[in-house]
């Protein structure tokens, strides 16, 4: 149990400061609420009423969305496969190799496509 002390500590005192915050702000903080506190705000656009429709989101926001996630996936599996490289052998790193060509593939068909050009 000696070695889980430091981490059930370092718990205890997240959730403490997590908690303190909360209840910080909302003891100490302003209490004036009026209609432009309350609005929606997306991004300096003027929010659009439920049901309107009229305006969309371009496709291009969620693109760069996807493409962000699948990149940041390459580097959760990437960095421990670095790590314990040697380890691994040469069949990790065929498949590592396999597994970059995919995304490089994936990354070369957006681009052709002109998923990255900001019209």
């Amino acid at each position: 149990m000696n070695l889980y002390t430091p981490v059930v500590a370092l718990a205890a005192i997240a959730a403490a400061f997590a908690i303190g915050s909360v209840a910080m702000s909302l003891l100490l903080g302003p209490s004036r609420y009026n209609r432009a506190k309350s609005a929606a705000y997306e991004c300096g656009i003027e929010p659009v009423e439920p049901g309107d429709g009229s305006r969309r989101f371009p496709m291009r926001y969620y693109l760069t969305a996807m493409l962000f996630i699948v990149f940041d996936i390459e580097i959760v599996f990437v960095y421990p496969w670095a790590v314990s490289f040697h380890r691994l052998g040469i069949f990790a790193l065929a498949e590592m190799a396999l597994f970059t060509l995919t995304v490089f593939v994936a990354y070369a068909y957006v681009w052709r496509r002109g998923g990255l050009n900001w019209d």
